[in-house]
């Protein structure tokens, strides 16, 4: 089964949380505080693999999370680091997240992107000591990892692409003109996903050919199968476009050609602008000469480079790949669009300001990442860590900012999934 698009949730590792301990040593008085930091959760990292080809690996499994940081401990020593999970996709897949934005588009063998950082370790008792506070009795919790849902979409790597209308043999095009062996009966939609092909005209130039399920009339609307592996033909610098020539009027063959370049249009302008070729294929079994021939000279006239041939008896092939590697190598010359670069690592988006307050019934919501980070990473349940966050929310000016929306105390401040009474008199 080709896999070409798939949903996951990847969160990066937790961070591991420090240590809250003393030295206790026989003869060493007044030993002070010994507690390590805990260990980075691992992060979740997308990486090009050659031998994959598909995402078949995320069509069953959709949720993938990172090992968290080990705890600290005594003696100041660090918890373990997570390991990363390492997720691997085909040359030429697509990372978007739920927005809508590209968040890498991994075109490079081996290239990497962090899509979920993990969180880092909390700091043990020992990191708080100072020449005033020479027995802090609190550590911090470790940070939770980043968590996201994502949309993996593969775009096959090909250098030229056939398209056409059902059974206009494409495939037979591919076959002829490559080692690919794809599915070729007389019947529309034989090929059912897209298969690629290395199309060698000498010891120094050779292609890359994709053929994708034919295109019919409203397929980019849904109709038939074409527009499901479009996307695969994005990447390509020049299309083929295979017709069936073996009967009809030149009227009707005509209307074909502007059928298929009208779905192109539709799914993708940019697409359709790109340089293509016409093959006219069937040569072999054509009822209507003079058909082929009004065809032709109506190409001509629109600019339109053709080609007849027959796929079936392999005449006229070499002629259409010849001709497909020099308009290939006129369009490499051309400036291409530089694909979106792969970010080394991607993290959420963090608000300017430390919270946002909303109203609520009976009180306010205050978020904001960097606040719901600080909110993790304490332990609420320890007095000494609780007023070292009171104090830091007074430096943040969230006091000052409740009052401005209206606080005047006993209401309800819901932060996270923590809640407090707001008291301005304490």
């Amino acid at each position: 089964m080709f896999t070409d698009r798939a949903k996951i949730f990847v969160k990066g590792g937790d961070g591991g949380a420090g240590a809250l301990t003393f030295r206790r040593e026989k003869h060493v008085p007044r030993g002070g505080p010994d507690g390590g930091s805990g260990g980075k959760g691992g992060d979740v990292v997308i990486e090009v693999a050659g031998h994959h080809n598909t995402l078949q690996d995320y069509r069953h499994r959709h949720h993938f999370s990172a090992e968290s940081g080990g705890r600290g401990a005594k003696n100041r020593r660090h918890g373990r680091q997570g390991a990363d999970l390492v997720l691997r996709v085909p040359l030429g897949t697509v990372v978007v997240d739920e927005a809508g934005a590209v968040l890498g588009d991994l075109v490079v063998p081996k290239q990497r992107l962090v899509v979920a950082p993990g969180g880092r370790g909390g700091r043990g008792n020992a990191t708080f000591k100072t020449s005033t506070h020479q027995a802090p009795r609190f550590a911090e919790l470790g940070a939770p990892g980043e968590s996201r849902w994502l949309t993996l979409e593969l775009k096959l790597v090909a250098d030229v692409g056939l398209v056409g209308l059902p059974n206009a043999g494409k495939s037979t095009v591919l076959a002829a003109a490559s080692a690919a062996r794809p599915k070729i009966a007389d019947y529309p939609f034989t090929t059912l996903e897209p298969v690629l092909g290395v199309v060698e005209i000498d010891p120094e130039t050779s292609f890359v050919m994709a053929d994708v399920p034919g295109l019919i009339e409203g397929a980019h609307q849904g109709a038939g199968l074409g527009l499901q592996f479009l996307r695969h033909l994005e990447r390509t610098r020049l299309l083929i476009h295979v017709l069936d020539v073996s009967q009809g009027s030149a009227e009707k063959l005509w209307d074909d050609y502007q059928q298929v370049r009208a779905e192109l249009r539709k799914y993708s302008a940019q697409l359709a602008r790109r340089p293509h070729l016409l093959a006219l294929n069937k040569m072999d079994a054509v009822q209507d000469q003079a058909a082929v021939t009004a065809l032709r000279q109506r190409l001509m006239r629109a600019r339109r480079r053709t080609f007849t041939l027959s796929a079936a008896t392999g005449e006229g092939v070499r002629e259409l790949t010849q001709g497909a590697a020099a308009a290939l190598h006129r369009a490499r010359t051309q400036p291409a669009e530089k694909p979106v670069p792969a970010l080394k690592v991607y993290r959420g988006p963090a608000t300017a300001e430390p919270f946002k307050i909303e109203p609520i019934e009976g009180g306010f919501t205050v978020s904001g990442s960097q606040l719901e980070r600080l909110i993790a990473m304490t332990d609420l349940s320890n007095p000494e860590a609780l007023a070292r966050f009171q104090r830091t929310l007074d430096r943040w000016g969230l006091t000052e900012a409740l009052e401005k929306h209206g606080a005047r105390g006993g209401e309800t401040v819901r932060i996270r999934d923590a809640e407090f009474i707001y008291d301005p008199r304490r």
